[in-house]
């Protein structure tokens, strides 16, 4: 039999029963649907996780100090971060780009009649850069303004907005734990990122905010923005000898700095988003397995109606390859069809989740064509038992089947 007229005598078979048909395309149709789906809404929230990390900087290395206490027992952070030691990191550590010495308090800020209770930042120009900031008006203050303990400030938008509403903050004076502050410049938003607002700071030359805000020489933590495409683990280990020798720390004594390796961060998030986004699939694919089962149950039943009018085709010399062939199309061409409908449902799906919720949806082409593959993989696989049953028919058994 030619192979064109095995697909037209499949398609016809299957247009002569609709509703049984649309049935068994049900289970294929919700599987592909909901692996495009999920997939696309796990891959989503995996994005934009990962862009709220990469807005705190990129090949960022941020050093702190390491708990204190003994016994396990601990009874708050050592302070022994000093500028002299990030001036040291920049000149001694090789493939540090710039850093950023930092440190922080809540204070309240005052313009005027109003007030807001936010953090003070005290850091350097370069905080901007590596913590991936932007001016939206005025500027940022200079390396001569921290050197020279100039009382500037930047403002982070919604602080701006909590302080002067609709006004222009810049060349304005606030207080800050009482001291007089100069605006030179307001933040570009960044968005809340659920821990800690960025929009929502007041950022200070940090000479001021040690010596005048917070009476403290030691840092909060040392921002290290490392070369591109450098080993940041490389990198990272040097500084801890670094530490180690300049704080006269003794060999079998712990390092008593704590360094958070950006990269590591987000390797870790995103093994276990990639997990997370696995389940997602899996839940799809049983879902597909489900709809392959309702395909071999609809074609053994056809089988089973269509017993005698096997037994006719192969006593005028139907072979037993064009029997199976032809119930084997009949099983793809559903499973195929299935899957095309699931295919633009899933689509359908998934931007409207992206429409009605905060959450971002991604849909992959790689998705797509695993799922439209795995769904004629089902096709095939369910379909080749009744296939072959029907192609093992005993000729005058099928004859005489009523």
């Amino acid at each position: 039999m030619l192979f064109w007229m095995i697909i037209k005598v499949a398609f016809k078979s299957l247009m002569a029963n609709k509703m049984r048909s649309v049935l068994a395309m049900l289970g294929i149709i919700i599987g592909v649907a909901a692996v495009i789906a999920m997939l696309a809404i796990g891959t989503g929230a995996k994005q934009q996780v990962l862009d709220k990390i990469s807005q705190m900087g990129t090949n960022l290395l941020v050093v702190r100090p390491a708990p204190r206490g003994t016994g396990g027992i601990m009874s708050g952070t050592q302070l022994n971060l000093t500028v002299d030691d990030a001036t040291q990191i920049l000149s001694r550590i090789d493939h540090v780009h710039s850093l950023a010495p930092a440190v922080s308090r809540n204070f309240q800020v005052k313009y005027l009649n109003q007030n807001t209770n936010t953090q003070v930042l005290g850091t350097s120009p370069t905080y901007l850069p590596i913590r991936d900031f932007e001016i939206e008006t005025g500027k940022m203050f200079t390396d001569f303004d921290v050197d020279h303990w100039k009382r500037v400030a930047v403002l982070g938008p919604v602080t701006a907005s909590n302080l002067f509403g609709f006004s222009d903050p810049i060349g304005q004076t606030i207080k800050v734990n009482g001291i007089n502050f100069e605006v030179t410049g307001v933040l570009k938003s960044k968005g809340d990122q659920g821990w800690f607002n960025p929009d929502d700071q007041v950022i200070v030359p940090y000479t001021v905010a040690m010596h005048v805000l917070m009476g403290m020489d030691s840092l909060r933590e040392i921002d290290v923005q490392c070369d591109p495409g450098q080993d940041l683990d490389a990198v990272q280990d040097n500084i801890f000898q670094l530490m180690r020798l300049r704080h006269k720390t003794q060999p079998q004594a712990p390092d008593d700095v704590m360094i958070q390796n950006q990269a590591q961060f987000i390797d870790a998030f995103s093994s276990a988003a990639t997990t997370f986004t696995i389940l997602l699939g899996t839940v799809g694919g049983i879902s597909l397995l489900v709809g392959g089962i309702g395909i071999m149950n609809i074609m053994l039943v056809t089988v089973t109606e269509r017993t005698r009018e096997i037994g006719i085709r192969k006593a005028i010399g139907a072979r037993e390859f064009d029997i199976l062939s032809q119930f084997l199309i009949e099983a793809m061409l559903m499973s195929g069809v299935g899957g095309v409908t699931g295919m633009g449902l899933g689509i359908a799906v998934a931007w409207l989740v992206g429409l009605v919720s905060p959450f971002p949806t991604i849909v992959r082409i790689y998705t797509i064509v695993m799922a439209l593959a795995f769904s004629g993989a089902v096709g095939i696989f369910f379909g080749f038992y009744p296939a072959t049953r029907a192609a093992k028919l005993d000729p005058i058994e099928a004859l005489r089947y009523e």
